[in-house]
């Protein structure tokens, strides 16, 4: 078995406002409930918003198969939660589908905690953690044009529009044009994110950073 190329150990990160963690199976009920109440509002940017709503069990299998990925290294999908952890705001990731040194963030937000820049908080700490934690060379953020609240994420967080491939993301049974935001490690330290005060814990709870 090959070693994994992209090693993030930060299981667990504390914002200003946030808790951004790995799913554990126990959440699946917030999950439900917090895709279940966003779902006119996640279904015109997020192709799995539409084969929702699914049977619990299937969630709960969803975040056993996020959890193993995050164990295994090969993927970083992480739950945005209130402070107390009480409420599922939305999720996002550390994605590992560009290769070697480099990660994708993804995002969404529950329709009642739009406008609030928790997005914006959420992203910043992942960007920290890249850089910072993972010692990525690149991160990248994809968007539809037309989605423009997440495009505004990058655009507050220095990345550069690198460009718009059109038609490339398989959408339902058509495609949908990709904005393409990107920064390099060398541009990190000059970055809003580099601001962001976060905490951030192992799989043990011990702190890393």
């Amino acid at each position: 078995m090959t070693e994994p190329k992209i090693v993030n150990p930060a299981y667990r990160i504390v914002t200003e406002r946030l808790v951004v963690r790995c799913y554990e199976p126990s959440d699946a009920r917030l999950l439900a409930e917090s895709v279940t109440e966003s779902l006119e509002h996640l279904k015109p940017w997020m192709p799995w918003a539409h084969n929702e709503p699914e049977p619990f069990e299937e969630k709960v299998k969803r975040l056993k198969r996020f959890r193993g990925l995050f164990d295994l290294n090969q993927d970083y999908v992480y739950g945005i939660f209130n402070r107390e952890e009480t409420k599922l705001l939305g999720g996002t990731g550390l994605h590992t589908r560009l290769g070697d040194r480099q990660l994708e963030i993804g995002y969404w937000i529950h329709k009642d905690y739009v406008n609030k820049g928790l997005v914006t908080e959420s992203t910043a700490a992942l960007v920290k953690v890249a850089f910072e934690i993972v010692h990525v060379h690149r991160l990248e953020i994809h968007c539809d044009p037309a989605n423009h609240a997440s495009a505004s994420i990058p655009r507050k967080l220095g990345f550069t529009h690198e460009g718009t491939l059109r038609r490339k993301t398989p959408f339902l049974d058509g495609w949908s044009d990709s904005m393409i935001w990107g920064l390099l490690e060398e541009e990190y330290p000059n970055s809003p994110s580099v601001r962001a005060r976060i905490r951030t814990f192992d799989v043990n709870g011990d702190p890393l950073l």
